[in-house]
């Protein structure tokens, strides 16, 4: 198993609510489409609670028993080998000797996606109680809310066109399974932690 039900749940709960964000943030900031879809003030609020309810999918799936697979790959992508360094440093050049769960690709886009949250998340709400705060830190947040959001949309839109391209992996967010070959050719270690019975061994 791959990815199990809480993690899943996780995974398309903030998929979710990213799609609505972007959807919502087009009238926001785009005249045409705000011309086309009109009723601007519930596009906004609609597009704040999606905002503030971005943490919780993945807030609900680590917290309690269900989460523990969640926890482990959350520490995993704080965990570096020396040649996985090296693949980020060197820009992607020289590609890890022995990859785990997730290639540094992978835990560089949760990394910064997890982070995303927390800063969409706290500049969001700066823009919109914004009377209590001082004119500096609105503008600051403005700017930083807005260049997060096109940085957002287009890592996803990569996101999404790599899964599209590796099949296999992106049937795995869906069923939580991976075939053994698949995990032995790009998650050797991570194989050796898996029950044998959690991995099928002649899926596709």
């Amino acid at each position: 198993m791959r990815f199990d039900v809480a993690q899943r749940l996780a995974h398309w709960g903030t998929a979710t609510l990213f799609l609505v964000l972007i959807a919502t943030a087009l009238p926001l900031y785009l005249p045409a489409v705000a011309q086309f879809v009109g009723r601007r003030a519930l596009v906004a609020r609609v597009h704040l609670w999606a905002g503030v309810a971005l943490p919780a999918p993945l807030l609900g799936a680590v917290c309690g028993p269900w989460g523990a697979g969640l926890r482990r790959d959350l520490r995993r992508f704080n965990l570096w080998s020396a040649s996985e360094v090296r693949w980020l440093t060197t820009l992607g050049r020289r590609r890890p000797a022995l990859r785990d769960k997730f290639n540094p690709g992978q835990k560089l886009n949760a990394l910064f996606i997890g982070a995303s949250i927390v800063v969409m998340l706290g500049t969001g709400l700066t823009m919109q109680w914004y009377a209590v705060v001082a004119i500096n830190l609105r503008t600051g947040a403005t700017f930083v809310h807005d260049v997060l959001a096109t940085a957002l949309v287009i890592v996803i839109v990569g996101h999404v066109a790599v899964a599209l391209w590796h099949r296999e992996a992106l049937r795995s967010i869906f069923t939580g399974k991976v075939s053994a070959a698949w995990a032995e050719r790009h998650g050797a270690p991570w194989l050796t932690e898996t029950p044998n019975d959690s991995v099928p061994s002649n899926s596709h």
